[in-house]
């Protein structure tokens, strides 16, 4: 795998539980900085979308948002730093899909194909999550979901129409 001096990659960042007295989109933002005092450059940030808790919707809903950034890390370094930001805002990795403080997906990096026991790249849920697609339409330059040849127009158009109703944009 060739990495260059500087990679773009996508994250994705979701939260539906405060932390230290912050609600959700504050953390979001707290991460992004976080991050960026770690030397991942933010290249373009989405606008915050709510989407319900899933699978369990009478959890509080969730803030996503997805953000393009440069990085010199390699993947899985990239993927420890992400996993410390995280620790940082109080996530715990508990039961899956439980709600949470912080989540961040490394959804792609370049045209990096990778498939290990920690980490596949693209991100293999990335396609049919609206919370994904919607905020990486904001910012995307490229018509396909990074790392692939699906159209990303294709991909929305694809959602469940109930996914698209409920995941909307904050403000």
């Amino acid at each position: 795998m060739m990495i260059h001096s500087s990679n773009k990659a996508y994250i994705a960042f979701g939260a539906n539980l405060p932390f230290e007295g912050n609600a959700p989109k504050t953390t979001l933002l707290k991460a992004t900085n976080s991050l960026q005092s770690r030397g991942v450059r933010m290249l373009a940030m989405s606008r915050l979308w709510q989407s319900p808790a899933w699978p369990d919707p009478s959890h509080p809903p969730y803030i996503n948002a997805v953000a393009q950034v440069a990085t010199t890390l390699p993947p899985l370094a990239l993927l420890r730093l992400i996993r410390a930001v995280e620790r940082q805002f109080g996530r715990m990795r508990t039961t899956r899909n439980a709600p949470r403080t912080l989540d961040i997906d490394l959804i792609s990096y370049g045209n990096v194909r990778l498939n290990t026991g920690t980490l596949t790249l693209p991100h293999p849920r990335a396609a049919i999550r609206a919370f994904v697609l919607l905020p990486l339409a904001d910012i995307a330059i490229e018509p396909n979901l990074p790392g692939t040849n699906m159209s990303l127009a294709v991909l929305i158009g694809a959602l469940p129409e109930k996914d698209l109703q409920e995941t909307l944009p904050l403000g």
